[in-house]
């Protein structure tokens, strides 16, 4: 049996700026992640019957690879080229539509976890490239590339995603002292509802295909701010980190309506109220979680289980997507 972990993912700078509708017209995307420790799982193991079985939210079982109904199993196994005999269950620490990433880091557990059962030597770089051409170039999807790629490299880490379809990775260099005070200030609250992300990227993605000014220049904005966000985490500047990240959310409100709801600017006016310095919703919008910034810790955990926020709490994840069984 093959296992592999994949991390999940926060958006820090610069999201939205992945979509290809965007980068490949504009200049470039830029974007800062931070992989998590939540984690997507998937055991790979020979199946003794010449069919295909697959455990998901579902359970699928079929004679030929092109009757699965999961896009992402059915065209992953495309792409490596397996037909039979072969079983994938999937787990994971978190609900999928909850603004992770958690898409991503399922197709990247799955490729990893393909790849090692064919004995395939890949690195994650390439692992993330394939996830992207199965979302975006197969199956057609309003999604960016920011979560493959975290998903697969793991830590915090920004991407420039160049308009030729290059990719450049630049870990962000944080002194101990700040990544201390980053993984101890960044809180993470669950709204209680789920979408796909894939319904509000797409009105962004409909926006830059025909090349409306005020969305590329919103994004343009989003883009500085993934800049600016590098270079206050690299000096350890985490109060104008923190107002960048509060920038980022009334810019995706801008650009996006449908990304928020009265309940969640509500929620995150509150945050703010209780002595964050700086806070959002996490992915596309629509729910899942808020992200707040707060050196007062105990007063925003306060005010958030009040109006009845569960929190998940979380460290980073430097490793990325990895075996830990093979």
């Amino acid at each position: 049996m093959i296992i592999s972990k994949t991390p999940v993912r926060v958006s820090l700078g610069g999201g939205g700026t992945d979509l290809p509708s965007y980068f490949r017209t504009r200049g470039g995307g830029y974007v800062i992640a931070g992989a998590i420790s939540r984690h997507v799982y998937i055991a790979v193991n020979q199946h003794f019957d010449e069919d295909i079985l697959l455990k998901y939210s579902q359970l699928e079982r079929v004679s030929d690879r092109e009757e699965i109904h999961h896009p992402l199993l059915r065209e992953a196994l495309a792409l490596t080229k397996i037909d039979r005999q072969i079983e994938v269950s999937c787990m994971a620490d978190v609900p999928a539509g909850i603004g992770l990433g958690s898409s991503g880091s399922f197709t990247v557990g799955v490729l990893k976890a393909l790849h090692a059962y064919r004995r395939d030597v890949v690195s994650n770089i390439e692992l993330a490239e394939e996830a992207c051409h199965i979302e975006i170039e197969r199956l057609g999807g309003p999604v960016g590339k920011q979560d493959q790629y975290i998903a697969a490299i793991g830590g915090v880490t920004a991407f420039e995603f160049r308009p030729d379809q290059e990719v450049d990775i630049s870990p962000v260099p944080m002194s101990e002292e700040t990544r201390n005070r980053l993984e101890e200030n960044l809180l993470l609250f669950f709204t209680g509802t789920r979408r796909s992300s894939s319904e509000v990227l797409a009105e962004q993605h409909r926006k830059s295909a025909r090349q409306d000014r005020e969305t590329a220049a919103n994004l343009d904005r989003v883009k500085a701010i993934g800049l600016e966000s590098f270079e206050s985490l690299a000096t350890g500047d985490l109060k104008r980190f923190s107002t960048l990240m509060t920038e980022q959310w009334e810019l995706k409100r801008q650009r996006t309506p449908s990304a928020t709801t009265a309940q969640i600017d509500t929620w995150i006016r509150s945050g703010l109220d209780a002595g964050a310095w700086g806070g959002k919703l996490v992915g596309a919008g629509g729910g899942g979680f808020l992200m707040f910034y707060s050196e007062n810790t105990s007063d925003l955990r306060t005010v958030m289980r009040e109006e009845g926020l569960t929190e998940l709490r979380f460290s980073f994840d430097y490793e990325g997507a990895r075996l830990v069984v093979a």
